[in-house]
């Protein structure tokens, strides 16, 4: 069954279709809450009912609603997979686009928009992938259970949390799953394409940093200045250096890529330098520098009511990312740099994720990318930032990273995350339908 191609031409129609539409319906979230799913779920919701499901639709906060629907498998003694996209984006601001971030137009072969890759366009391809089964009659071997999510951009509390937390019996059975991050195209230099497959990501440690000091003058000396004090603390967080810390993932993408180049590499070799190995990657070397080691990037400062008056207390936020591993070291560093006169908390905390890539999973993810992208070259790779995985990981979920898109030469894909003018090609789309077609009847 396999074999089949079931991506039939309404499949490649209908994805198109469903992503401006998707993209039409604003979702931005723009975090404390501030966000409403609903019209996107529902939209979601009936597309599902008309291919035979029957989705459940669930909130924790009105108007921040997620989707679950589980396609039953053939093979009843097979584990289950899940497959997630959540539906909320990033907010845009219309003035600095070409054309209007919710517009959904599709122009000069692109599907314009927010949430264009990041995820609408995976949330399409499944709907997609989903419809055409019912249309050909298609059972694939291991349940399927659908999840699409509220609050990713967040904290996922009104998203994959809530749902963990409340609704875990909806994903009985699922032992791994599949969600954005990989199986797209990264354009290393001529004639090299490289599909990067999620096997893990760095850990979330976003941080609330709080100075305290006595009130005064403006014009006097203080030397207990909240402001200064705080100043101090994210001069030192920026400026120091995080030492590299490997993990299984990242070794394993770093030879592969060397291999590639036609280097021979040993990270556990007493004298290995990651960074030096880094200058030899050219373009390659990006999929793997911001994942080496730890990193904290001060984000947020909040101090004052009055240029003559000294505040009492200053506040900042802390975007930190913690390879696995690299918890510990973290938090010893964060007080180290913070210092006696300046305290931390946790403002939102994730853990790290690492997904075998030996494992038959991995394999068939690959295999499902080589047969119709036969000239690229397959590399596991641990995602800098985070997803719903880290959720989905306290039901024993296994995640990776694999939303294939095939995307040309000189549209970088990383830079249109969350940014200006986010867009993707309709022939991405249609690759993407193509493989994971193939992949999810094979998985």
């Amino acid at each position: 069954m396999a074999e089949v191609e079931t991506a039939d031409q309404v499949a490649l129609d209908e994805v198109v279709a469903f992503t401006s539409g998707l993209i039409r319906i604003d979702t931005s979230n723009r975090g404390g809450g501030d966000c409403r799913e609903r019209p996107a779920a529902e939209y979601v919701a009936e597309r599902l009912a008309d291919a035979g499901l029957a989705p459940r639709v669930l909130e924790r906060t009105e108007g921040r609603t997620n989707v679950v629907a589980r396609i039953e498998g053939s093979d009843p003694c097979a584990d289950a997979l899940l497959v997630h996209g959540h539906l909320d984006v990033v907010p845009a601001e219309p003035a600095d686009w070409q054309m209007h971030p919710f517009s959904g137009e599709v122009r000069d072969g692109m599907v314009w928009g927010r949430g264009a890759v990041d995820m609408k366009n995976m949330d399409a391809m499944v709907l997609a992938v989903v419809r055409s089964w019912a249309r050909h009659g298609v059972r694939p071997r291991r349940d399927i259970v659908l999840a699409f999510t509220a609050d990713e951009e967040d904290s996922a509390i009104d998203g994959a949390s809530f749902l963990t937390d409340h609704h875990p019996e909806l994903f009985e059975g699922c032992t791994e799953g599949i969600s954005e991050s990989g199986g797209v195209t990264f354009h290393a230099g001529p004639g090299m394409e490289i599909y990067p497959i999620g096997a893990g990501e760095r850990g979330t440690a976003w941080l609330r940093l709080t100075a305290r000091g006595r009130t005064g003058h403006g014009s006097k000396v203080n030397r207990a200045n909240a402001v200064s004090r705080l100043a101090a603390a994210i001069a030192r967080i920026d400026a120091h250096e995080w030492p590299v810390r490997l993990t299984p993932t990242v070794r394993a993408s770093l030879v592969a890529l060397a291999a590639l180049h036609g280097i021979d590499a040993d990270p556990a070799a007493d004298d290995f330098d990651a960074d030096e190995l880094l200058g030899k990657l050219g373009p390659a070397a990006a999929l793997v520098a911001p994942v080496l080691r730890n990193s904290a990037n001060p984000t947020m400062l909040d101090a004052g009511y009055k240029v003559n008056v000294i505040p009492g207390i200053a506040t900042g936020y802390v975007d930190g990312r913690t390879v696995p591993g690299g918890e510990d070291a973290f938090e010893t560093t964060m007080d180290e740099l913070t210092g006696p006169e300046v305290d931390w908390d946790f403002y939102h905390r994730g853990v790290p994720l690492e997904a075998p890539v030996d494992a038959p999973t991995y394999r068939k993810l690959r295999a499902a990318i080589e047969r119709f992208a036969p000239e690229g070259h397959v590399v596991p790779y641990c995602m800098s930032g985070g997803t719903d995985a880290k959720q989905f990981s306290r039901l024993g979920i296994t995640g990776y990273g694999f939303a294939p898109l095939r995307m040309p030469p000189g549209l970088d894909y990383q830079a249109l995350f969350h940014g200006v003018d986010e867009r993707v090609p309709v022939d991405a789309l249609h690759f993407g339908v193509r493989v994971l077609d193939h992949y999810l009847r094979s998985a």
